[in-house]
Parts: C-alpha cells; sequence; structure tokens
C-alpha cells in the first residue's frame, strides 16, 4: 500500500472509531510527527540506559520466564 493509500484508508475509517483513548493516542502520535521534535532524555535517564547497555555487555540479564517468577512473587508480597 502507497503512502497516499494509507492515508486515503485512514482518513476514510477515521470517523467510524469512538475510542476515545485510542483517538487521544493517536492524536498525540501525530503532534509528535507534526512538530519534528525529538524527545530529550534527562541525565537520570541516559545513566539508566548507559546501565542498562553495561549489564547487557556483562552477561548479566534473566530470561523472560524468569523475570515473570519475580514478578508473581512481587505480586504475591502485596
Amino acid at each position: 500500500m502507497s503512502t497516499i493509500e494509507l492515508k486515503h484508508f485512514i482518513i476514510e475509517h477515521l470517523s467510524q472509531i469512538d475510542d476515545k483513548p485510542f483517538l487521544t493516542a493517536l492524536k498525540t502520535i501525530i503532534e509528535t510527527k507534526i512538530s519534528g521534535d525529538t524527545y530529550e532524555l534527562s541525565s537520570y535517564q541516559e545513566e539508566r540506559i548507559d546501565s542498562a547497555r553495561k549489564d547487557l555487555k556483562n552477561g548479566k540479564t534473566i530470561t523472560h520466564n524468569e523475570l515473570q517468577k519475580e514478578i508473581d512473587q512481587w505480586l504475591n508480597t502485596k
């Protein structure tokens, strides 16, 4: 589907959507794309990303199943 076809499809079907949270999310996406602004990370966010990258590089990871078990345990203690 070409870009023009995609635009026509979206415009054509948008009026049939009444899901306010979905429309609000779509509005946010559109505003972000139109503004052309880039998202600036805080120094804390940059530090957390750097830390996560170091952990990944050093093999400090767990499987999805292990994480799920930790989450389940945490939820059961609350």
